[in-house]
């Protein structure tokens, strides 16, 4: 059982303090799931309290069997989806790097497919670059992407939150990988073989 399964259950016994150390726990990295798919603090500090919120009043109905990110991160997904819907504009996915230390990876993975460990002093730079272009791609790719890259979920995890299946999830990272190397080649930002 995981740690969050085991907190889920304390939740479900009627235990503040573990709702607290979810909160701890998931607060920053839901805002900044929403911040780089809304690009506004407010809403994602909203989004973030209304997901929270939802994961406890919706307690009861968790299943302890490991897969509680998934649960919650599609519970944020609907939740962005429905507030975009009222706001009927589609603002969805205008991506910022407002990123913790802990994203730091991500961001150093995808640098390093990109450009010369010379280069690697400019990944703050190459980092809001992406974020731009994150704006561009299809709504399903920039979901999948920031999901498995920012908020770091395993693709199944991804391919649950998404209501699809593994296969589709894997075509959508790659597609979405695939368009952000192409356009940061048209802006002249090359991988290791170019200086």
């Amino acid at each position: 059982m995981t740690e969050d399964d085991q907190l889920m259950i304390r939740i479900q016994s009627g235990e503040l303090r573990a709702f607290d150390e979810l909160v701890e726990k998931y607060q920053g990295p839901l805002i900044g799931f929403f911040f780089r798919n809304t690009r506004d603090s407010q809403i994602s500090e909203d989004l973030s309290q209304e997901t929270l919120l939802r994961v406890y009043n919706q307690s009861w109905d968790y299943l302890p069997q490991g897969r509680f990110r998934g649960w919650m991160y599609r519970v944020a997904r609907n939740l962005m989806i429905d507030n975009i819907r009222r706001q009927s504009h589609d603002a969805l996915i205008k991506a910022y790097t407002g990123k913790q230390a802990d994203e730091d990876d991500s961001l150093n993975r995808l640098a390093s497919e990109v450009v010369s460990p010379e280069e690697k002093a400019n990944v703050k730079e190459l980092a809001l670059i992406v974020d731009e272009l994150l704006a561009t791609i299809p709504e399903d790719q920039r979901l999948t992407f920031t999901l498995h890259h920012y908020s770091e979920l395993t693709l199944n995890e991804v391919a649950e939150v998404m209501e699809t299946n593994l296969a589709t999830a894997k075509s959508r990272l790659r597609l979405a990988r695939e368009k952000l190397r192409e356009k940061l080649t048209l802006m002249g930002v090359t991988g290791p073989q170019k200086k």
